[in-house]
């Protein structure tokens, strides 16, 4: 708070605190002349109750004195009081902080054994793929979808499509520490809205679908120039950059002409915001365990880990694709 602010909410709360002690002070003293007896407010209900003016009690008034003596007491104590910081020097976000660090140990203290564990154990530990769901479902639902389905823009977490690798390791740094992948706009490079015609028609090619071979042609020279040095020259991708895989079925923005020409035009910045600092690491491996078990590599993953334990492999065969 500024200093002008503070001293606005000193200013302000003085002069209520003044304002109610005159109150109380001006009702107490017309208490005590004793107001003349049958005088009336003047207001009248069904035509014989009349409302007549009487002071407050003096109980009563020594209540309200009471709430501002608690009032004093707590401003000097806590903060409120404009900057003044209190006595006690307690502040909100210092108790948070004490909270959380608190729940912390103690979740730390219960789910202790999943710290070293690899993930297919850990996803394949019912309690531990429960704790995982609920971190999902509030730190990443909001963008994967509840199902883990995804939407534009949003991998889809439920197929074996990894844009960053599909290791265990791989899907962990993803999650932990976050991915930027960058997709510059190539408008300019590329030089003329026919030429970024034809390069897009070349990347449906290269997705499979059925597209005018001619033009498909002139946009091949055009994308092994420009967009080679990260997709290939076959169009699969480079997991070590984030560069996606051009020839599978999975479209991250969506594979129409229209779709594929923004990218292009425009580029695509797509970011997967770091969750370690904000989870923690044991927390990061819960949420990381049940992201694996939507995928059918995955849950063939965690098949093996409950059937054989101690032999089960954290590593299964890396894929392409998008990341989460």
């Amino acid at each position: 708070m500024s200093a002008s602010w503070s001293w606005f909410v000193i200013i302000l709360i003085v002069i209520n605190l003044g304002g109610c002690v005159w109150l109380l002070w001006y009702t107490s003293r017309r208490r005590s002349k004793s107001l003349p007896t049958g005088e009336t407010t003047g207001h009248t209900w069904d035509g014989d109750i009349t409302e007549y003016n009487k002071p407050l009690p003096r109980w009563w008034i020594n209540l309200f004195y009471l709430t501002i003596v608690f009032t004093i007491a707590y401003l000097v104590l806590f903060p409120g009081f404009g900057n003044v910081q209190g006595v006690l020097n307690w502040s909100a976000s210092a108790q948070h902080d004490a909270d959380r660090a608190e729940a912390d140990r103690l979740f730390a203290e219960r789910y202790a054994r999943f710290e070293q564990m690899p993930l297919a154990e850990i996803a394949a530990d019912p309690e531990a793929l429960t704790v995982g769901r609920n971190l999902y479902a509030k730190n990443c639902a909001a963008c994967h979808a509840s199902d883990g389905g995804g939407a534009r823009g949003f991998p889809n977490l439920t197929d074996d499509v990894w844009q960053w690798g599909s290791t265990h390791e791989a899907i962990l740094t993803s999650v932990a520490q976050g991915r930027v992948a960058v997709m510059p706009p190539l408008a300019a490079a590329l030089g003329d809205d026919a030429t970024i015609t034809a390069v897009a028609t070349y990347v449906q090619q290269l997705g499979g679908m059925r597209v005018d071979t001619g033009l498909a042609a002139v946009g091949k020279a055009q994308y092994e120039m420009v967009c080679a040095a990260c997709h290939g020259i076959d169009g699969r991708g480079n997991e070590a950059l984030g560069a996606s895989n051009l020839t599978d079925a999975d479209w991250l923005y969506g594979k129409d002409l229209a779709s594929i020409r923004e990218g292009i035009i425009y580029g695509r910045h797509g970011v997967m915001p770091a969750m370690e600092p904000i989870l923690g690491p044991l927390r990061t491996r819960l949420v990381t365990a049940y992201t694996l078990s939507l995928s059918p590599g995955g849950q063939a993953a965690i098949a093996q880990a409950r059937s054989a334990p101690a032999t089960a492999s954290a590593s299964p065969p890396t894929g392409t694709g998008q990341a989460p």
